[in-house]
């Protein structure tokens, strides 16, 4: 080659590294996931996990860290996929993340780290969810679950109440740092929402009872069965009991209503109520287990977030013509967008911008019809999305034996009204300091939905890891401030 052509060749501008377009995740087909409770997808093959990590750019700056609110090493973990070392990907996680097989499943990470993916300006993101599920899923499937070495105990006792996200994350991160945990549930299994209000076909239940298992081997003990604020009193477990802090991450779980007429009938049902019944006590799988099965021919759902899809797809896997019915438009529904395109694909109508009015029964007291009132959309409201606002003479009728309400939680009154002192606002929610997560009573601290109201289940996780860092810094004798926030 002469020295021009040498030249040449070194001025050229080299190719651009062609990226692979996003990995698709294999799954059932509509037809056969709607009348089944079979995991919809089957996750990625290593081929296929490798394929997708290798589009990401092992950013210096990750920003897709900054949108996770568990702050996982995004970059890392996706690293070593790439070099083919799934269960040091999977060990790697769980530093930041106790529960990645739950995470990967179920948080919404198109609004979170993927939506910060530098890839996704252009293209879409890298797949971060199906990624750590890939990992997390590989590592069990392959028994190579490892306990990581603890460091020696403190001789510090920590209570949490609540076997959900919060409460399973916080254990998770204190008993980590040398602290004995307790973790007490009011329910007969510890996963709180994860158990009770997902359905089997979006997280089995045998993936929460292997995170738990997990837990349990670094040394977490549960105490099922047990109601704070009934069975003992806070005060009783910081006092009589001798904790030395308490978590308190007992969710939302007091169903919200409309304040319709005909809310009493027979075949209304609050999402909790439904759900529960199908998840935790099983009534798709009667006569198996004892439980009368709730299968009904139509059914309205009303509701546009993800407990509102989950009750929906619930419904027409027990053999019911389907509704949802939702006051605002598509595009702003607040459930993830693969939840709301499985629904449809499986058969679920879509009645948007479509307002109950009230619930119609017959003369034994039973649900038979449902009637609404057609929307359209007006000026913006606080929030910046725009107002729906009722078009008058435009009521109609949905015909319906069962009506599922999905419009959101409130937090349980029981434990801030077993204590006094504890802060709470006029939304019954506990009131904490947001960068410590202490409530307004010295030792007690509070994280996920009791803090933030119905919120999701990674939200509630980066909360709790704010306070199990509180707490470990309490317990060692570091000051912490306590707000003294009044009721508001």
């Amino acid at each position: 080659m002469s020295e021009m052509e040498k030249q040449e060749n070194a001025a050229a501008p080299k190719p651009k590294k062609v990226r692979p377009p996003r990995q698709p995740m294999p799954e059932q087909a509509p037809e056969d996931r709607a009348r089944n409770f079979r995991e919809v997808p089957y996750g990625y093959t290593p081929e296929m996990a490798m394929v997708e990590a290798s589009r990401c750019l092992d950013c210096k700056k990750p920003k897709c860290v900054e949108g996770c609110p568990v702050h996982v090493d995004i970059p890392g973990f996706i690293r070593l996929i790439q070099q083919g070392k799934f269960v040091e990907s999977a060990q790697h996680l769980k530093e930041q993340n106790a529960l990645p097989a739950i995470c990967g499943r179920v948080c919404p990470q198109e609004e979170q780290c993927e939506s910060l993916c530098i890839i996704g300006i252009k293209n879409e993101p890298v797949a971060v969810g199906r990624l750590e599920r890939f990992v997390a899923d590989y590592e069990r499937n392959a028994g190579a679950v490892a306990i990581p070495e603890l460091p020696p105990a403190t001789g510090k006792r920590i209570a949490v109440i609540g076997a959900g996200p919060a409460g399973l994350t916080a254990a998770g991160d204190l008993v980590r740092m040398g602290h004995a945990v307790t973790v007490f549930e009011a329910l007969q299994e510890p996963g709180g929402v994860l158990i009770y209000g997902i359905p089997e076909f979006r997280l089995p239940k045998e993936i929460v009872k292997a995170e738990v298992d997990y837990l349990r081997k670094l040394g977490v003990e549960f105490v099922m069965d047990f109601v704070v604020g009934r069975n003992a009193s806070i005060q009783e477990l910081l006092t009589e009991e001798g904790y030395h802090a308490v978590f308190i991450g007992s969710g939302a779980g007091l169903p919200a209503f409309l304040g319709i007429p005909g809310e009493n009938l027979v075949g209304v049902y609050s999402a909790n109520e439904y759900l529960t019944r199908s998840n935790l006590m099983k009534s798709y799988l009667f006569p198996k287990y004892d439980t009368p099965p709730i299968r009904r021919q139509r059914v309205a759902v009303v509701g546009g977030g993800n407990v509102a899809m989950d009750a929906a797809r619930t419904a027409l896997r027990l053999g019911g013509d389907v509704h949802i019915v939702y006051r605002r438009a598509k595009e702003q529904m607040p459930a993830r967008i693969e939840e709301i395109h499985h629904a449809e694909e499986e058969g679920v109508h879509m009645k948007l911008l479509t307002n109950p009015k009230r619930i119609i029964g017959d003369d034994q007291h039973r649900v038979t019809g449902i009637e609404c009132i057609q929307m359209e959309l007006g000026e913006p409201d606080a929030s910046g999305r725009r107002r729906p606002v009722p078009v008058e003479g435009s009521e109609f009728v949905i015909e319906a034996d069962t009506v599922v309400i999905a419009i959101g939680n409130n937090p349980n009154p029981l434990i801030p009204r077993s204590m006094p002192d504890l802060a709470v606002s006029r939304w019954g929610t506990i009131l904490v300091d947001e960068e410590t997560m202490a409530s307004s009573v010295p030792g007690v601290f509070a994280a996920g939905d009791i803090v933030s109201g119905a919120a999701t289940v990674i939200s509630a996780m980066g909360q709790a890891r704010t306070a199990a860092a509180t707490i470990n810094r309490y317990v060692r004798g570091e000051d912490i401030v306590f707000p003294s926030t009044k009721n508001n």
